[in-house]
């Protein structure tokens, strides 16, 4: 873990912060890949969905085009916390602009984080961000594990499998899929089992793109596994 860490750690912030084609690429795919957390932020803040896709979009265009990315310091916290503190920076800038405007631009305006508050019992803000960056890491592992499948030409397994690598699945499950590909129930389960091993393999590559070491995409790995799976409610 350690020797592949050296090479891989912050990599992606890194790429992005970079100069020339390459770097541009590398924080293009950066927006692509986090722009799922990023939307449900601001969409926690606000009624009118078409807006805040409107808001992410400019979000995005200012982060490429002022390279924010090349203020992330590994040293300086996580890349999920620098992108969250960017987002609400641009959304506070956005609501005096907004204010300024309206007020004819001669007025002190208050800073205010909240574009519009949500409904009661509707997931906060920063809820609604974790949640949906833990979905969007989930996300990319499956998706390179797909890719691995189709390399191997077991997409076809892969895609009845893929529904068991986050639930697990009960007999009547592997006796189904054993019929459906002609194997036998105890292959099935292997699979399953060595599907899960490396999706756990990938999410641990996917946050160690933006992460400065081991220990933190393991703080990060449990923060997922906590967001995703919140515990009980006592009643």
């Amino acid at each position: 873990m350690v020797d592949r860490f050296a090479t891989t750690r912050w990599s992606m912030v890194v790429d992005a912060a970079g100069q020339g084609e390459s770097a541009r690429a590398a924080l293009t795919a950066l927006c692509e890949t986090y722009r799922p957390p990023v939307l449900a932020y601001v969409r926690a803040h606000m009624r009118r969905g078409e807006e805040a896709e409107d808001l992410v979009q400019e979000f995005f265009a200012l982060l490429l085009e002022r390279r924010l990315a090349e203020r992330a310091d590994p040293e300086r916290g996580r890349f999920r916390s620098f992108l969250l503190t960017s987002l609400k920076n641009f959304l506070i800038n956005e609501r005096e602009r907004s204010n300024a405007l309206r007020r004819g631009g001669g007025v002190q305006i208050l800073r205010e984080a909240a574009i519009e508050l949500v409904a009661d019992g509707e997931p906060g803000p920063e809820e609604a961000f974790d949640r949906e960056w833990a979905r969007t890491v989930l996300r990319e592992g499956l998706r390179r594990l797909e890719q691995e499948a189709a390399r191997a030409g077991r997409s076809e397994l892969f895609a009845e499998l893929r529904p068991y690598l986050i639930e697990s699945p009960d007999q009547a499950d592997y006796e189904n899929v054993a019929r459906a590909q002609g194997l036998r129930r105890n292959t099935v389960a292997v699979a399953v089992h060595r599907m899960r091993t490396r999706l756990h393999e990938l999410v641990c590559e996917v946050l160690a793109d933006t992460a400065r070491d081991a220990a933190e995409v393991d703080a990060e790995l449990r923060y997922m596994r906590d967001v995703l799976v919140p515990p009980p409610k006592v009643s």
